[in-house]
């Protein structure tokens, strides 16, 4: 898929499932309960705990089965190397959790969409003028909606996405306070659903955050 066609969708779906540390015997049927559900954009996150095989292993599974069906990336970038990574397996965009220039950098040169973390508004503007398609807000609910309001006052211009303790909950509030995107993680997949192979639950979750987007828009 075309670079501007990634960031057509992350704009029209706008809610990321964000996968951590998912074994890849489980990938396939964690897949089939978000698409089912109604989620089309996947973020596989690196650990930089236990390394970057898992990670990788996913994504190629995501390339190999998904392509058409879901938009994958990859979370926790924090490297040129990784980006490299990402992109020989077929990731479509890059995710981190800091503003690192080179970072972008790589992402831009591999024609991946680019979405840098960032806490304030210089952060936010550096990020938009090294070329990031996407602003991630994080920790998200730690700011929360107000925090984030304030900053688009300023920069409306930027596309934030906000990550981190946003929930059913909040959404709305992010959403009204000016976020396009929503970066959520156990709320939708938890290792503990994953592993009691939860699937059904998962699909439960993923259409409650699908039908909270179509809530948005009316």
């Amino acid at each position: 898929m075309a670079r501007h066609d990634v960031i057509a969708a992350i704009e029209e779906h706008q809610v990321f499932a964000i996968v951590r540390g998912i074994s890849a015997d489980k990938i396939r049927p964690t897949m089939d309960a978000l698409y089912e559900g109604g989620i089309r954009l996947v973020e596989v996150t690196f650990d930089r705990k236990n390394g970057d095989e898992n990670t990788l292993n996913a994504l190629k599974i995501l390339a190999e089965e998904y392509q058409g069906k879901l938009i994958f990336g990859a979370g926790t970038v924090t490297t040129q190397q990784q980006v490299k990574q990402v992109h020989a397996c077929g990731g479509q965009f890059i995710v981190s959790p800091d503003l690192n220039p080179e970072v972008v950098k790589a992402t831009l040169e591999h024609e991946l969409v680019s979405l840098p973390g960032v806490m304030t508004a210089t952060e936010a503007l550096q990020a938009h003028q090294l070329g990031a398609d996407f602003i991630k807000l994080f920790p998200g609910a730690l700011l929360g909606p107000a925090y984030l309001q304030a900053l688009c006052a300023p920069l409306s211009d930027l596309k934030f996405i906000a990550v981190g303790g946003v929930d059913s909950d909040n959404l709305a509030d992010f959403a009204k306070a000016g976020a396009i995107g929503f970066g959520i993680g156990s709320n939708i997949v938890s290792n503990k659903l994953v592993e009691a192979n939860q699937f059904v639950d998962i699909y439960e979750n993923a259409c409650r955050y699908k039908q909270a987007i179509e809530q948005l828009r009316k």
